[in-house]
């Protein structure tokens, strides 16, 4: 009989806990709402939900208001409590909108909660005022204005997207505005033909998505400063690094020159720099492009300078390839190389300078290399001079063409500390003048006289069309 009625004690709790388990209860899921945000037109924006789910987390869903929204990252499954985030990409319209986010539990429960997002209009014109010390990109469609003198430094790199217009504001001397790229910095700044990089005066009224100025003319220059890219590379100075022209000694982020031939700035393409070359001091203006101690890793294809005050471009040192490059109007050298510059120009144009179409100097100190020049076309034009070479200019030139040469401009000498080599130059004289007239100290012995139109060396114009302002101009020439 005991037996019988312990039985039955234990059959009788094992069914009133079973009664308890199927009848509990769970509490239904609750949502804490994050804090009230903002996206601009187009972009995206996380919002983090955190929930608790006394039955555990079972799923996520989500819907939104004037735009879109996925899950980016969910809860974990049977969870009691944890977050969800959503990414929210604004729509088209300025003003509210919202996510609402809904969590069920493992017993079917749910609950909603709904986060406000207010939509911006989207900013397209950013003000940049200090140096660049973290990875930063410049966005497509936008236009950044460069307040001050702005330096990505060692270590740092400087994306810039296609069709990006940036503009230098006005400023001489120490305020004088450029971007510099340190050494042991880097720009990688692509555009492409159909949407180059822009950079110009905060005057000039251009916006993304167009390549000539709607209101300046390009002959106007000393709006603002240039662009510089300095590197490790070697050169030919007084010592093995020394501080880049147009930028004040105080800034050593001015510095250049090493020992490292192969250095790498970055990517260069498709950019036009226009309506530079700020005075900083007496006679020390900056480069519409300057190049101190740049490496042979770099890349620079397919530039333009327009207007500027100082050189175009302007080698110091270094072992950089520059390929495919357009000079108009500039106010002093279109290319001048200095310390020994190693690399090679291929694929250029040079029209309107206001001094020598190229000053070609020598060593400054021990490293002795040489450059080339070659496969280019030279509208003289307004220029001073045609070659300004010095005795120990250490070149070779080949397959230039000079047109539209006027009285008094000239090759003024061969060099003779070092071997040089000029080949196939062409050039088409004005009537009733000889080769000697222009090319003077034997230099008319590797230059052939051509009629107009008749040249069989120079430029491949087709590089330069649909991005280059100039090429539409020269072309109709």
């Amino acid at each position: 009989m005991k037996k019988i009625l312990m039985f039955a004690m234990v059959a009788s709790l094992a069914i009133f806990t079973a009664c308890n388990k199927d009848d509990e209860t769970f509490e239904v899921p609750a949502i804490t709402l994050p804090a009230a945000v903002s996206a601009e037109i187009g972009n995206s924006v996380d919002l983090t939900f955190a929930f608790t789910a006394d039955g555990g987390f079972k799923s996520s869903s989500v819907s939104a208001t004037n735009g879109t929204a996925v899950v980016k990252t969910n809860g974990t499954a049977g969870s009691k409590s944890g977050s969800v985030v959503v990414t929210f990409t604004a729509g088209t319209q300025v003003g509210a909108g919202s996510v609402v986010l809904t969590i069920t539990d493992n017993e079917n429960q749910t609950t909603t909660g709904t986060g406000v997002i207010s939509v911006l209009e989207e900013q397209l014109i950013f003000n940049i005022d200090g140096n660049i010390t973290q990875n930063t990109t410049w966005e497509t469609g936008k236009v950044y204005v460069l307040k001050t003198r702005v330096a990505v430094v060692s270590g740092v790199t400087l994306t810039i997207k296609e069709g990006v217009i940036i503009k230098g504001e006005a400023g001489t001397g120490a305020n004088a505005t450029a971007l510099l790229v340190a050494r042991g910095g880097k720009l990688m700044a692509e555009g492409t033909a159909s949407s180059p990089i822009i950079f110009t005066s905060v005057a000039d009224e251009i916006m993304p998505g167009e390549v000539a100025s709607p209101n300046l003319d390009p002959t106007l220059n000393g709006l603002w400063g240039g662009l510089l890219i300095l590197g490790n590379a070697p050169i030919s100075a007084d010592a093995a690094s020394v501080q880049i022209e147009g930028i004040p000694p105080s800034d050593q982020n001015g510095l250049y020159g090493g020992t490292d031939a192969a250095d790498n700035s970055g990517v260069i393409k498709y950019i036009s720099i226009r309506h530079g070359g700020a005075n900083i001091g007496e006679g020390n203006e900056i480069n519409g492009l300057t190049l101190g101690g740049v490496g042979s890793g770099t890349t620079i294809e397919n530039v333009e300078v327009i207007s500027n005050q100082d050189d175009g471009i302007e080698f110091f040192g270094g072992t950089v390839n520059v390929k495919n490059a357009i000079l108009w109007n500039i106010g002093d050298d279109a290319v001048d190389t200095d310390q020994s510059w190693a690399g090679t120009l291929d694929n250029f144009i040079v029209a309107n300078t206001g001094d020598e179409c190229f000053e070609l100097d020598g060593p400054e100190g021990a490293m002795v290399a040489k450059h080339t020049i070659k496969n280019g076309t030279v509208y003289a034009l307004d220029a001073d001079g045609l070659v300004d070479n010095d005795a120990n200019s250490n070149v070779d030139m080949m397959n230039v063409y000079f047109r539209d040469i006027k009285a008094g401009q000239d090759f003024d000498q061969v060099p003779t500390d070092y071997t040089c080599s000029f080949q196939n130059l062409q050039a088409t004289l004005p009537d009733g003048t000889a080769l000697a007239d222009f090319f003077k100290d034997g230099s008319d012995a590797f230059v052939t006289a051509v009629t107009s139109g008749n040249n069989t060396v120079g430029a491949d114009f087709s590089k330069f069309a649909g991005w280059s302002w100039a090429h539409a101009v020269l072309t109709a020439k």
